[in-house]
This record gives structure tokens, sequence and C-alpha cells, in this order.
């Protein structure tokens, strides 16, 4: 999971068109995704499980404690609309009408499917995979991620989207950076991710496969150091069969002043300058109201990596809240404001020339930071739940996605206020 830090909240801290289908991504005749610059990319969690689905996870993700998925016990602070989906599981929820609330199962691979669809269908470029060291070293997490990949695959070449991999090293212990290098090679001989002749769906940057390493220099007291990122990095890099990547690296908020969310250790520059893009984690940073001062952080960062011959990606987000997971923290903590959070970052990044950006998250609704599908009316009882504005469609964080896509290539003009669809 990735680190959250609601910094607006807290003042220390603030010093602290229709859809469209896009066909041709920025790419040569003979290889598809040779670079991030140009793509809009979102990150994909893949994590639920549906009671019954196979998996023998129970309902993990939705559940937040002891197994159970009931009012009053939940994880999630969004609900899906699950409309469109093929496979869908009956819950203990209700809505108002006493209908029965159901939900998706990411190890069905016709969810895939459907997402990797839904990015098509309104031209998001592609996701990055999140693959959690600690759930690659359980025995049935590990099996649920291989079927979840295994149908981004499958999907991502018959949508013809980007597909890129992210370790996400959260609760790693100093030893497990070898985990990560066992699964690299394995998904490496698997899908020949490295082989454009092979896969050409696979994205690379620079002319070598893109891999990202997320959970670089926080200083939040995990077990691994920059120790283990240099050899991550020395391996991807250097490797004669599973190596020439290029590495994005997720790295905090405050990476350059090496304060607040950053361990203040200078070396952490050194290991940064050894990768290919820089990633700062802006989710539960700011709000609408305070998101100008992380523009001007944003256009400082991409100085700095100018100055270092680095790239640069902002993660953009469309709001937070995580109130179910969380019972103490507030409700709808970082309002959407009908999208109006969510593109005022979006153009914000354009404005200032972002070549590429990184949206927080596809599939998110733990931390309701998803842009799919989310239903208007959800179920009522203990558990209370964001739902998306009566004004706005259910796929409106979609197609706002994908009007940027547009933007960045030149497609479809630049627009600072957000745009709105005729019917």
């Amino acid at each position: 999971m990735k680190k959250i830090l609601l910094a607006f909240l807290c003042p220390a801290l603030l010093l602290s068109m229709n859809c469209r289908s896009v066909g041709k991504q920025n790419q040569s005749k003979t290889r598809k995704y040779m670079s991030y610059k140009g793509l809009v990319m979102a990150g994909y969690q893949g994590w639920f499980n549906a009671d019954g689905d196979g998996a023998d996870r129970g309902w993990n993700h939705y559940k937040n404690r002891d197994n159970r998925f009931e009012p009053g016990n939940c994880k999630i602070d969004m609900w899906p609309d699950v409309t469109d989906y093929t496979a869908k599981y009956k819950t203990s929820f209700t809505y108002a009408n006493g209908g029965a609330a159901y939900v998706f199962s990411s190890y069905d691979e016709s969810t895939v499917d459907l997402h990797f669809r839904w990015m098509r269908d309104y031209g998001i470029d592609g996701v990055f995979m999140q693959r959690f060291v600690t759930t690659l070293k359980d025995e049935k997490g590990n099996k649920h991620y291989q079927k979840v990949f295994q149908s981004a695959v499958n999907a991502a070449k018959k949508y013809d989207r980007a597909l890129a991999v992210m370790y996400d090293l959260s609760g790693m212990n100093a030893s497990d950076y070898t985990k990560v290098i066992a699964d690299w090679k394995s998904l490496v001989d698997t899908y020949k991710l490295n082989n454009k002749d092979l896969n050409e769906n696979y994205l690379f940057h620079n002319n070598k496969p893109l891999v990202a390493i997320w959970g670089v220099g926080f200083n939040d007291g995990r077990k691994y150091g920059l120790s283990e990122i240099d050899k991550l990095i020395t391996f991807f890099k250097s490797d004669p069969v599973y190596g020439s990547c290029s590495l994005l690296l997720g790295v905090p908020t405050w990476w350059r002043e090496l304060k607040f969310d950053t361990q203040s250790d200078p070396q952490l520059h050194q290991t940064i300058k050894r990768a290919d893009i820089v990633h700062p984690w802006f989710v539960g940073r700011y709000n609408e109201e305070t998101y100008p001062q992380f523009q001007e952080r944003i256009k400082t960062d991409m100085a700095w990596c100018k100055q270092n011959k680095l790239d640069y990606v902002p993660v953009v987000y469309p709001g937070f809240s995580w109130k179910n997971m969380r019972p103490n923290d507030p409700f709808d903590a970082i309002p959407r404001n009908k999208g109006s959070f969510f593109w005022k970052q979006l153009s914000g990044a354009l404005e200032i020339g972002c070549e590429m950006i990184y949206v927080a998250m596809f599939d998110e609704i733990d931390e309701a930071t998803a842009i799919f599908k989310v239903g208007h009316d959800t179920p009522v009882g203990a558990s209370k739940f964001v739902p998306y504005e009566k004004e706005i469609p259910s796929d409106h964080y979609l197609w706002l996605t994908g009007q940027a896509a547009g933007m960045l290539k030149k497609e479809i003009p630049f627009q600072k206020p957000m745009p709105y669809r005729t019917y």
C-alpha cells in the first residue's frame, strides 16, 4: 500500500468528446510503446478477491478484519459500479431499496479484460501492474498475482494497451530484494518482457524495458535501505540476461530537500541519479486549494531532473478517503469536487510541460483514488461510502483521463478548464 500523508491537514508539513479509442501511441511503425514520454499511465492494484472466486483468499482487500466483509467491517471507501462485469459476487451489503450489493474479483480474467477494454475505449494508454513483495512471498498471494498478470498480458495485447511492472517494496525485509530479482526473472522467462519482437505491449523507455521500483528513500521505519535499492538497480541495469532495463524510482514527496517524509541521507540523491525516471508520491499531500504550491514543486523537481539528465513523472489523483480502513480519519478527506480537483492536476501537469503522467489509481477503492466506474448509489448501514456525484456519469474520471492523454499527444487542443461532454 502506498504511503499516504494528509499534508494539507498539517500546517507543519505545508512548509510540508465521447469515448475515444486511441490506436496510435506515439510509436514507430515496427515498435510499440518505446517510451513513457507522451503517455498517461495509471497504477493497477489488481488485489481484490471475493469469497468463491477460486483464489481461496476470501474477501481480500474488501475485508478489514477477521476475513469478514459486512456492514461495519470493510476496507473500501468506494463501491464499484458492477453493471458491466461478467462475474460479480453477492455481499451482505444492501441498498436503501433492500437490493443486494455486488462486487467484482480481480482474480477473474473477465474483470481484467473489462478494465483494459475501458482503457482502450477512453484512450488511457495503459497501466503499471503493482507487484507487492510481501504478497509475492505468500503462496496464495503469489498465485493470485500470477493469474492477474497473465490476464493483464492477454488483455494488453487484445486491446493494444501498454503494460509495465511496478514493484512496491512496502513491508519488505532487507533480504527480500532477492524476491524481486527472482520474480522479474520468472516474468521475463514466461512473457519475454524484454523482447519487443515477442511482447509488443510491454512498456520500454530509452529503448529498454521499463521497471518501476516504488518505496525508495522513505523515512517510515522500513526494514530495507539504500543498500538493497542499489543492489536492485545494479541487477536491473547490468545483469547480462535479465538486465539492460530502464528504471523508474518511486520516491517521497520531499525527496529533493531530504526532509519530512524522506530520509536525510544525502546518498539518496546518488541512488536516484542511477535511475531513468523520478516519480515522487503525492497522494494525500494536497487538496484542490493547496495544489498550486505543489505545481510549483513539480516545476522545481523537473528542473533538478533536467540538470541531472533524468526524466520526471508526476502523480495525479482524483480524491482520497480511507475512513472504513482507518475509522479515526476523516470521511472523504480530499473531495473530488465532480472532477475539478483531478482536472486541475492533469491540466496543471500539461501546462508546465510534463512529458508523461502517472494516475493513482485505476482500481484503488480502498483509499478512494479509483478512476474506474464507481457507483452513485452506495450500500446503506454501518459502513459509509464515497459516491460519485449525481451530476457526473460513472465513467467521468475514465473520460477525463483519456482527454488528458489526448492533449498530451496533441490530438486534442489543450484547455485549462475542465472539459465537458455533450450528449
